[in-house]
């Protein structure tokens, strides 16, 4: 065919590349397949094994071959909004909550169908930006700082809004926390003043809270306490459940906001009709809980908490800026103060920081770049999953949970993990 492949590409789509997150994994395998030693800081997948309960769920209803509802079977309806009820001390309905094929599914839906401008603040996680830009959206970033701990304020929201000429026009804000790329949450009294502005000006908030049974207190907030009549609260399995590939995500929206709900449940059926029908029947057991899960849950929380500081301790100990980890398994390092070292060896941005660690210590991250900060910034994502997630949780369970960790446990169980982040310290010493 003599077809102008540019000129038959959609121009949303015209360069557009690999998802960051998935490229620098699939670059991993192929160098582990080499032969070489990596320390993979790139993907950020739980190290945890799905819990047992939730895998026999999906073995005995593995026969179920029927389409289900496009919005979700419904006892799983019910089990997401008791979970919310339950974990978040919010009113959710099972009527306002949708299931989809992962929550990347429903957040790309949910921008298809509404019409106005997107928020997010900087860093963010990588795939916020090219959704919208697929969709020909405006997307408004505001960029954060290291001082004010990657964290949108009140304030700077407000300033963004009054920036603006038409001040309620439809808008929605993404928040995410415990973040990606940074590890790092919001605290209540934060939330209650984004609130309050998100009120004022009648925004919708969309809170990306994946992570939140990762808060490694076990301290989550959900801005939806504070802003309940507007606020779409988004979960899942990937993370806290450690079933990424199960594809299996949850909007749970306010009565309030149900014609949005609907909106993006007609598309679905249009596009991928239901989710999986066994990984639905295995999400009823994952979000109904049990003893076994929360038992799961503190192990993980209290080994990705003392991993966390671990790590922050080595690095911040070498003179890299960096906050202490708060939740989930990242953390997002400035290594600004060796920029006139990094100059030397031509290294002037995010991306050839991370390319030089990965070609000379073998160290997989993902540059700042890809969370949309300054590409100059010498930023980059470590997620500090980089050990046997099934192993240590089974060591982590022989252990009584009014104990604290013995302090050769994190060296015993996640030693490739120390070994990488000491790997980086000796490449900026060097």
């Amino acid at each position: 065919m003599n077809l102008q492949k540019h000129v038959s590409l959609n121009i949303n789509v015209r360069g557009l590349g690999e998802s960051p997150t998935l490229a620098i994994n699939e670059r991993v395998k192929l160098l582990q397949g080499q032969g070489k030693k990596i320390y993979n800081f790139g993907l950020g997948q739980s190290p945890f094994p799905v819990p047992a309960p939730v895998v026999e769920a999906l073995r005995l209803h593995a026969h179920e071959k029927d389409y289900l509802p496009v919005k979700g079977l419904s006892a799983l309806k019910e089990a997401v909004a008791g979970f919310h009820r339950q974990k978040d001390l919010v009113e959710a309905n099972s009527d306002c909550v949708l299931v989809g094929p992962g929550s990347k599914e429903l957040m790309f839906l949910l921008q298809l169908v509404f019409y106005g401008e997107i928020i997010v603040p900087t860093p963010c996680w990588v795939s916020y930006v090219p959704q919208a830009q697929i969709l020909g959206k405006k997307i408004s970033l505001l960029h954060t700082s290291f001082e004010d701990k990657w964290h949108i304020s009140a304030d700077r929201l407000r300033q963004h809004l009054e920036g603006e000429q038409d001040l309620y026009r439809p808008r929605i804000l993404v928040l995410n926390y415990p973040g990606n790329p940074d590890g790092l949450t919001y605290t209540a009294d934060e939330l209650k003043e984004i609130a309050r502005v998100a009120r004022e000006y009648e925004i919708i908030l969309l809170s990306d809270e994946i992570y939140g049974q990762l808060h490694h207190k076990g301290g989550h907030v959900s801005v939806a306490r504070y802003y309940p009549e507007g606020t779409i609260i988004s979960s899942g399995l990937s993370k806290w459940c450690g079933a990424g590939g199960w594809r299996l995500g949850t909007f749970t929206f306010p009565q309030s906001l149900d014609w949005l709900m609907e909106s993006m449940a007609a598309v679905a059926s249009e596009t991928y009709t239901s989710v999986s029908a066994p990984i639905q029947y295995a999400g009823v057991q994952a979000f109904r809980g049990s003893m076994a899960i929360e038992r799961y849950l503190w192990n993980a929380r209290r080994i990705l908490s003392a991993l966390g500081q671990r790590c922050y301790r080595n690095l911040a100990d070498a003179g890299v800026r960096v906050h202490a980890p708060e939740g989930a398994f990242y953390m997002f390092p400035d290594f600004s103060p060796f920029s006139r070292r990094l100059a030397k060896k031509n290294v002037l941005n995010s991306t050839m920081l991370c390319e030089r660690l990965l070609q000379e210590k073998g160290v997989a991250m993902l540059p700042g770049r890809a969370f949309e900060r300054p590409h100059e910034e010498l930023t980059a994502r470590i997620s500090y999953i980089n050990f046997a997630g099934n192993r240590s949780l089974a060591a982590g369970e022989t252990i009584p949970p009014h104990q604290e960790l013995p302090a050769d446990f994190i060296q015993a169980h996640c030693e490739d993990t120390l070994a990488g982040i000491e790997a980086i310290v000796d490449w900026l010493e060097e």
